[in-house]
């Protein structure tokens, strides 16, 4: 019994290891591209959400994107001394997709995360820096395949 169960234990073990996971974003092929017209707001963010766009392969479908964003850091709680120890970081996207001139989206992101304060200040900017580039990775995400739904 006690090899039965060793060679069941082996078996589900190789089966759910090879269950292949893959990443939606990462391996579509996307038959549209994406020109960035007008762009307002913070110019980091901006930067980052244009170059997700790169991965976008050239094609007949060309859409074109204008960008308004900000970003806000919130001090959401404070120690009994007085220093921040709970922060938040929104980042607000405005966005429109035109194609031949006629409005096919416009809408709004807003995404938000709390984070602890670390002593380290090299780190935690560091730290900071991840979590916008993750905020900012998702909304690229949210901003493609919305498109992609109207593109269909």
């Amino acid at each position: 019994m006690n090899k039965i169960s060793n060679y069941i234990l082996i078996l589900s073990l190789f089966f759910l290891t090879n269950c292949g996971y893959e990443a939606v974003l990462n391996n579509q092929n996307y038959q549209f591209s994406i020109n960035v017209n007008n762009i307002k707001g913070d110019q980091k963010i901006n930067s980052l959400i244009i170059n997700s766009f790169k991965q976008l392969k050239k094609n007949e479908k060309e859409y074109n994107l204008s960008l308004t964003s900000n970003k806000e850091k919130l001090i959401i709680s404070k120690d009994s001394k007085g220093d921040p120890s709970i922060f938040e970081i929104k980042i607000n996207v405005n966005y429109v997709v035109k194609k031949d001139g006629k409005i096919l989206i416009k809408n709004k992101i807003d995404k938000k995360t709390t984070y602890n304060n670390i002593t380290d200040k090299f780190e935690l900017e560091n730290y900071e820096k991840t979590i916008i580039d993750n905020l900012i990775s998702e909304i690229s995400d949210n901003i493609i395949l919305s498109i992609s739904k109207v593109s269909e």
